[in-house]
């Protein structure tokens, strides 16, 4: 990755993660509106989960009521006043808002409650940087940080907008705004060619892919809904699991091997949220093409949580933005030990049925494994195919990447009868056929 100029990262980065590096005493405010299957209060104790994440301490909180939800978070001067109050007496450095703000409105904000003001996308965006340890998710989060600072950079600092002049360095009463906008275009020009390159590779990998014909099943869900400890439980990998929201951010493929022998690959994926920055979903996209090219689709659900179905609702929708609407999908209930017997749901007729399990003890993940199975029986078929004596090779092959159901030795060969993926059917009829084997 091309290294940034020495004095031109403090410009930006150290901004973004300075509070991060300490406890921090936070308040926060939300906005209510009657529009919206979110409230105000789930939306701001998303938040706060989203401020201890990162560490911060939460302090105190309030919601600015409103009629309608306006395209800027406006709060008027009351509720100014009223924050400003409460934070001080809370002894908070930093006032956290729950939606997304222009740079300028940040800035008054600031010079009227006398803190620094962080919006949602700001925090999200930052837990992003501090989980990427890939150079891809590295890169993927940096892109999204510079798209998300270059339109905010007037109203952040204002003392960017001075005019200044230098022989050999800005013409003639060039502000340093404008220079910092150009280093910071250069920055992502570059960082955008770094993308296209790993773009490239991942298209190289999923064509190589396609060569071994292993189904692609992908774990998707609301972030902390449990799908690393799920992908742990099932491929004995050892994926990093917290009880943190955005705990796994770089994806990872294993493969796995169902109860009738079929070897699929599975891959466990970013976590989404409800208001995830379009910044973020423009820069993981090379990575989230991946669910496209998936065969099945798990969705894992944190059915412990009060707000579970409007959380199921906001992954169909980024999935549908994603393009991978329309792909078959297993609905799974997770954190069954987490959930009185009252509360396990029962979908009614119509609605999409789920499984209930707990990955954190194993419960009901053979069933889970058995409900796969049947759900890609489509991609396999059953076959009785001939195999000569002196291709026991392909024999063994059946074996391996199918499930025999009857072998009968004849005179010169075995009659098997296997239930087997078909494009390996293909495969093995092509080469008893053309005498390849």
């Amino acid at each position: 990755m091309r290294g940034l100029p020495a004095g031109e990262a403090r410009s930006w980065q150290d901004d973004f993660a300075a509070f991060s590096g300490g406890v921090e005493r936070a308040f926060l405010v939300g906005a209510e509106t009657e529009d919206g299957a979110w409230t105000a209060e789930d939306s701001l104790q998303e938040l706060a989960d989203l401020c201890r994440t990162l560490g911060l301490e939460v302090v105190g909180r309030t919601i600015a009521r409103r009629r309608r939800r306006e395209p800027a978070f406006r709060v008027g001067q009351g509720k100014r006043a009223e924050v400003r109050l409460q934070s001080e007496e809370l002894r908070a450095g930093l006032v956290v808002v729950d939606a997304e703000l222009t740079g300028s409105h940040q800035r008054d904000l600031q010079q009227d409650l006398g803190v620094r003001v962080l919006d949602r996308t700001q925090i999200i965006l930052d837990i992003f940087a501090w989980r990427a340890r890939t150079r891809e998710g590295k890169l993927q989060v940096e892109v999204a940080r510079l798209n998300y600072l270059l339109p905010r950079l007037a109203g952040r600092w204002p003392e960017l907008s001075r005019l200044g002049g230098g022989i050999g360095t800005r013409g003639p009463g060039e502000t340093r705004l404008e220079t910092e906008r150009r280093r910071l275009r250069r920055r992502l020009g570059d960082l955008r060619r770094d993308l296209e390159e790993v773009r490239q590779h991942r298209e190289l990998l999923r064509t190589n892919r396609k060569q071994v014909p292993f189904p692609l099943l992908a774990l998707v869900g609301y972030t902390n809904a449990g799908k690393s400890t799920l992908f742990n439980a099932l491929t004995r990998a050892e994926v990093l699991v917290e009880d943190r929201l955005f705990a796994t951010l770089d994806p990872t493929t294993r493969a796995l091997i169902l109860p009738n022998h079929q070897q699929v690959l599975l891959t466990d994926t970013v976590g989404f949220i409800q208001r995830l920055p379009t910044q973020l979903v423009a820069a993981f996209r090379a990575t989230l093409e991946e669910l496209v090219e998936a065969d099945l689709l798990v969705h894992v659900i944190d059915g412990s949580h009060p707000r579970w179905p409007e959380q199921a609702a906001t992954v169909d929708a980024v999935l549908k933005e994603l393009g991978a609407g329309d792909l078959p999908v297993l609905s799974v209930l997770n954190k069954l030990d987490r959930m009185a017997e009252d509360t396990v749901p029962h979908p009614q007729a119509g609605e999409r049925s789920t499984l209930t399990i707990s990955a954190l003890h194993g419960w009901n993940l053979d069933r889970l494994l058995d409900q796969i199975a049947r759900a890609l029986a489509a991609t396999r078929c059953r076959i009785s195919l001939a195999v000569p004596y002196q291709h026991g090779n392909l024999l063994q092959l059946l074996r391996a990447k199918g499930q025999v159901l009857s072998e009968e030795y004849g005179e010169h060969g075995v009659t098997v009868e296997v239930e087997i993926e078909r494009t390996w059917a293909d495969r093995i009829r092509h080469r008893l056929e053309t005498g390849s084997a």
